[in-house]
C-alpha cells in the first residue's frame, strides 16, 4: 500500500519528576513513558490506517527498553523504521512538575476543558542529545515519497524542511505544519509568512495561534476565528489553497479555508459530563493531526470531513496516560481502548449534523 503518512517528529522516552512548592521532591514516581509528538501523530493516523500505510523513523539507542519496544510492536511492525546506534542513548526528556498539582493527571483535565488554572509549574527539557528528522532521512527506507508529511518545529526550521521536499522532483506531499510551542512567538512571524505559501495545513493550538499574532492569550471562539482569518490573509498554500485548523481543547477545532466559511468541529469529549473520560491530554494535538492526515486520504481531501477523523483520534489519546491500546476485534476489525473508531466517528458526525440543523432553524 502507498505510504499515506510519515512524521518528521521525534520519538522520545519521557521521564517525570515531582516536587512541592519549595522544590523538595515529593517521592511520587511514574515509569518512563513512550513520548514524542511524532509518535502520537503516527498512532493518530494508525487508528484509521493499516500499519503499512503509516511510517515513522525511531532512533534506537543502546538503552532502549524492551517493554517499550514490545509496546510499539503491538501497533504493527511495518510502521517503525528503527535506526540503531550502539554508541549513543535514546533521546529522553524530563517533565518536571512543581507545586500543588495533585498528581500528574488531575490538572490536565481542567486545562483541556479550559475551566481553571492550577498553582503548579511544569517544565520540559531534553536530558540526552536529540536527533532531528528531515525529508532526506526517508531515502533508502520504505517511507520514500509519502502522500502526506507532518512536522513539529519552528517556522524557521519548517522552511528548511520545505526546501528539502522541493529538492525531490515530482514529490508534492500534503504538508501538515504543527508549530512547536516555544517558538510560537512574534519573532517567528516573518518566517511563518515565508513558509505559509508552501504549507497545505497550518495547525497551531489556540494559545500558540494567539501568541504568534501578538494577541491576548484569552481563548474564546471569537478570538480563535479571528486568528484563523489573519493566518489565511497571509496566504496559506499554493494560490491560497491551504487550510488553517486551530485546535482549541474542549472548544473543538476551528477549520477555515479561503473558499469556504469557517466551521467548528466538536471535540469528541467536550462536556463536563464526560470529564472522567479525559485523563491526560499529552499528545492529543499530535494524534489529532495524524488522524487528520488519515481522514484526508479516506475522505478524498475533504478537510472538514477529515477533521472529524482527527477529533476521534484525539479522543482515544486523552483517555489514559500514554498511547491508546489496540485490540483486534472480531472479523479482523480493530478496537482502540475497547471501542470502535468508526462508531465514534458516526456519533460525532451526527452531533455535527444536528448542530448545523439547529443553526439553520
Amino acid at each position: 500500500m502507498t505510504i499515506q503518512f510519515v512524521t518528521f517528529g521525534m520519538f522520545i522516552i519521557d521521564e517525570f519528576s515531582f516536587a512541592d512548592e519549595q522544590g523538595k521532591p515529593t517521592g511520587e514516581t511514574v515509569p518512563p513513558q513512550i513520548g514524542g509528538g511524532g509518535t502520537y501523530a503516527t498512532i493518530g493516523a494508525r487508528i484509521w490506517l493499516p500499519p503499512d500505510a503509516v511510517g515513522m523513523i525511531i532512533d534506537r539507542g543502546n538503552d532502549f527498553p524492551q517493554d517499550i519496544q514490545n509496546r510499539l510492536l503491538t501497533y504493527g511492525s511495518d510502521i517503525w523504521h528503527f535506526r540503531d546506534d550502539v554508541d549513543r542513548v535514546t533521546t529522553r526528556s524530563r517533565n518536571s512538575y512543581r507545586g500543588e498539582y495533585r498528581g500528574l493527571l488531575f490538572p490536565r483535565i481542567y486545562i483541556y476543558l479550559h475551566y481553571l488554572t492550577f498553582p503548579y509549574d511544569r517544565s520540559f527539557e531534553y536530558i540526552t542529545p536529540r536527533i532531528r528528522l528531515t525529508p532526506r532521512d526517508l531515502f533508502n527506507t520504505r517511507f520514500t515519497r509519502p502522500a502526506s508529511v507532518h512536522f513539529i518545529c519552528s517556522p524557521t526550521r519548517a522552511l528548511q524542511i520545505i526546501s528539502e521536499i522541493q529538492e525531490i522532483e515530482g514529490w508534492n506531499p500534503v504538508t501538515i505544519f504543527e508549530p512547536i510551542p516555544d517558538r510560537c512567538i512574534p519573532e517567528e512571524l516573518p518566517s511563518l509568512k515565508a513558509v505559509l505559501p508552501h504549507i497545505a495545513i497550518l495547525s497551531p493550538n489556540a494559545e500558540e495561534a494567539l501568541s504568534l499574532l501578538s494577541l491576548p492569550l484569552i481563548v474564546t471562539r471569537t478570538a480563535v476565528e479571528n486568528a484563523a482569518s489573519e493566518f489565511l490573509k497571509m496566504g496559506v498554500g499554493r494560490d491560497n489553497s491551504g487550510s488553517v485548523i486551530i485546535r482549541s481543547g474542549a472548544l473543538g477545532a476551528y477549520v477555515m479555508t479561503s473558499d469556504r466559511k469557517g466551521q467548528w468541529i466538536d471535540a469528541f469529549w467536550s462536556s463536563i459530563e464526560n470529564i472522567d473520560k479525559v485523563v491526560d491530554v499529552t499528545g492529543a494535538g499530535n494524534s489529532f493531526l495524524g488522524g487528520l492526515a488519515a481522514g484526508l486520504f479516506i475522505a478524498n481531501g475533504n478537510i472538514y470531513e477529515a477533521t472529524l477523523y482527527a477529533s476521534v483520534s484525539a479522543s482515544f489519546t486523552v483517555e489514559q496516560l500514554g498511547l491508546p491500546h489496540l485490540t483486534p476485534g472480531s472479523n479482523g476489525v480493530e478496537d482502540w481502548n475497547q471501542d470502535s473508531p468508526h462508531r465514534r466517528l458516526e456519533v460525532l458526525r451526527q452531533r455535527q449534523d444536528g448542530e448545523i440543523e439547529n443553526k439553520n432553524h
